[in-house]
């Protein structure tokens, strides 16, 4: 074989290798995943204590919550509530309000993004935007799945409010080329005018 056409082949059958190599050396992972899928959909007494204790925390803050610093599931019942699990602790403190407003404000944040998507000239400052903005959506909606217990825990950081000085450093940047994006338009749209 020769040519483009062997380079192809050689290369298909090295990524078929490599997957299943992959997939034969994580067949006990794949078990654990089972094991802890099956785990939290039989049995709300097994359900991991963290989450256990973000669920008292969303309860305990009631409809307006006990106010700002005034949480008691963050002292040792939540562990590391700082990370993952920093929106049962703003659901405990600011209420049901609180946490619905916050959600309104991601929305808003994304729903702004997918506009300024929408006005974009060129496919690629548009698919980059919708790109950021899907990643930052997903990212919400799967933390307050995991804080509210909907499916199992899965370590995603509340964009924004998370502890953690890298991904607020990559999301501020994510931010800072849909503005780029935004300001491109808005400067087309003052030259046409």
């Amino acid at each position: 074989m020769s040519g483009s056409g062997g380079i192809i082949t050689w290369a298909g059958a090295g990524t078929a290798a490599l997957l299943l190599e992959t997939l034969l050396t994580h067949v006990n992972s794949i078990e654990y995943l089972q094991k802890r899928l099956k785990t939290w959909s039989d049995d709300l007494e097994k359900v991991n204590p963290q989450t256990k204790q973000s669920l008292y925390a969303i309860g305990s803050g009631g409809l307006f919550g006990t106010g700002l610093g005034n949480s008691k599931q963050k002292y040792l019942y939540v562990s590391e509530p700082q990370n993952d699990f920093i929106f049962s602790i703003v659901c405990e403190e600011l209420g049901f309000v609180g946490a619905a407003f916050i959600i309104l404000l991601f929305g808003l944040l994304v729903w702004r993004g997918v506009d300024i998507a929408k006005k974009c000239p060129n496919r690629f400052g548009s698919l980059l935007v919708l790109g950021i903005m899907a990643q930052i959506g997903f990212q919400v909606v799967l933390n307050i799945m995991v804080v509210t217990d909907t499916i199992p825990n899965t370590g995603i950081a509340l964009p924004f409010f998370s502890y953690g000085g890298t991904a607020l450093i990559l999301l501020l940047g994510e931010i800072g080329v849909v503005l780029s994006v935004s300001r491109k338009n808005n400067q087309r749209v003052e030259v046409s005018e």
